[in-house]
């Protein structure tokens, strides 16, 4: 779909989208332009043409239905933290969810309903009150629509299985304005199609989840000096080889925070970590966690907290520079350990990046779905996830993570979470998503979608 400039909008059709509209249309004259165009990467720097920031599902399709009559590039933003800015665009018309953050819990039925500009936060604090809870992303302020559509990893998933694992149902609005329910009895072609395949056939306004008893988590944070590193992930390895599916977390390379846990020397220089978390709290937790605990770490802190405070204290500083990417393994010898930790000297420190490495495994693996998202297969994930502030790191960070990358192709499955990677081509989408799978896509997409409007995404094209 051509792009044109939001110049080209007059007043007087921007004042007939506004009749009836419940929520705020922003152009590039407001005051709130700024704030409502930042998305979590700050290399990203689109100027929409105008922001309709939607408080109803009425408003939602008024504002897809402006965008097609007036031939404007659409974007779909949710939390915004699609690390290649497909949240937001140049010139057209951004559909921003962020006011539509409701969630209604029924305690019963184990189910959330969740509006389709909830972040995780929403989520996690409704369902708290009730002691339940399904697998979230890594940090509180991520989308819940983006998260479970791309397939849905987190601290969670080797209990409870990926977060589109637990999708019962969603809510969308097609590109030519239609309301569509898909379940597992309603629409099942398009439901299937929800379980990896991103954003490409509609703005979700709403998804219901399926909950999981859980009152609290366990969490310990393990610090060593970065040359203790070889030795703690092959303890982590082994030790996750064995874990029930219970135990998450990761071993990492960061910068050592300023925190009264953290030994002075580690502060501001290269560290080992391994963070593992427990599903359960009490001397449970603590017993599952022996063999990493008994490594002799310099620095710890281990506190069971709720989950949703756990996910608080995990996140991420806003307004820094980003780049991701991820290699799915289907094993990590000790040759790929050594490549994985020689590669953390490349990192830019001091600054908030880390270099990680995932376990998967437990329910994630367990999943007989044939579900469009290969990569639960994979026992690893190395994850180079970069965050900086000078732009004058931006070239040594991109290429750190394109090194970790080459290292592990050795042992890459080539399957990929698309939520975890920016535009690395098409080649790279089809691979997350498994080529059969992709043709399979691509029929949805031509039914719901056939002429491409929602492609600000990792884009499946119409069949």
């Amino acid at each position: 779909m051509p792009q044109i400039n939001s110049a080209s909008v007059s007043d007087t059709e921007l004042s007939h989208l506004r009749e009836g509209f419940t929520g705020s249309v922003i152009e590039a004259a407001s005051p709130y332009y700024e704030e409502a165009r930042t998305v979590f990467n700050a290399m990203i720097e689109e100027r929409p043409g105008v922001i309709a920031q939607c408080e109803t599902v009425e408003d939602v399709v008024r504002a897809v239905g402006f965008g097609r009559e007036h031939n404007l590039e659409i974007a779909v933003r949710g939390g915004g933290h699609s690390v290649a800015g497909m949240g937001v665009t140049s010139g057209g018309l951004v559909v921003d969810l962020r006011r539509m953050n409701t969630v209604g819990v029924d305690p019963d039925a184990m189910t959330a309903r969740v509006a389709g500009g909830a972040t995780m936060s929403h989520l996690d604090r409704a369902t708290e009150p009730f002691g339940l809870a399904t697998t979230g992303g890594r940090v509180s302020t991520t989308g819940v629509g983006g998260f479970v559509l791309g397939g849905g990893t987190g601290w969670l998933d080797r209990k409870f299985g990926l977060a589109c694992d637990n999708l019962v149902s969603a809510e969308l609005v097609t590109a030519d304005g239609a309301l569509v329910r898909a379940s597992a009895d309603e629409n099942p072609e398009l439901f299937w199609a929800l379980h990896g395949g991103g954003g490409n056939f509609g703005v979700a306004t709403s998804l219901t989840l399926r909950l999981h008893p859980l009152p609290a988590v366990t969490a310990a944070l393990l610090l060593w000096d970065a040359d203790a590193g070889p030795e703690v992930v092959r303890a982590f390895r082994s030790f996750m080889e064995q874990a029930p599916d219970e135990v998450g977390g990761g071993v990492l390379y960061l910068t050592g925070p300023p925190e009264e846990f953290v030994p002075e020397q580690l502060v501001g220089t290269l560290t080992c970590a391994a963070l593992v978390t427990y599903a359960g709290g009490g001397q449970t937790a603590r017993d599952a966690m022996r063999p990493m605990l008994e490594l002799g770490h310099a620095g710890e802190l281990i506190v069971e907290v709720p989950y949703a405070e756990l996910q608080c204290m995990l996140d991420d500083p806003p307004g820094l520079r980003n780049y991701w990417s991820a290699e799915y393994l289907g094993e990590f010898p000790d040759e790929a350990v050594d490549l994985f930790c020689a590669r953390a000297s490349q990192m830019i420190v001091p600054s908030a990046s880390q270099h990680v490495l995932f376990p998967q495994g437990g329910a994630v693996s367990r999943s007989d779905t044939d579900y469009p998202v290969p990569w639960r297969r994979a026992p690893w994930c190395v994850h180079p996830f970069g965050l900086w502030e000078d732009p004058a790191d931006d070239e040594r960070g991109r290429q750190w993570a394109r090194d970790i990358r080459a290292d592990m192709l050795p042992w890459s499955t080539g399957a990929v979470y698309l939520n975890f990677i920016g535009n690395e081509g098409t080649e790279r989408i089809v691979a997350g998503l498994g080529a059969d799978n992709y043709r399979r896509l691509a029929a949805v997409k031509r039914r719901y979608d056939p002429d491409n409007v929602f492609h600000r995404n990792h884009n499946v094209k119409p069949g």
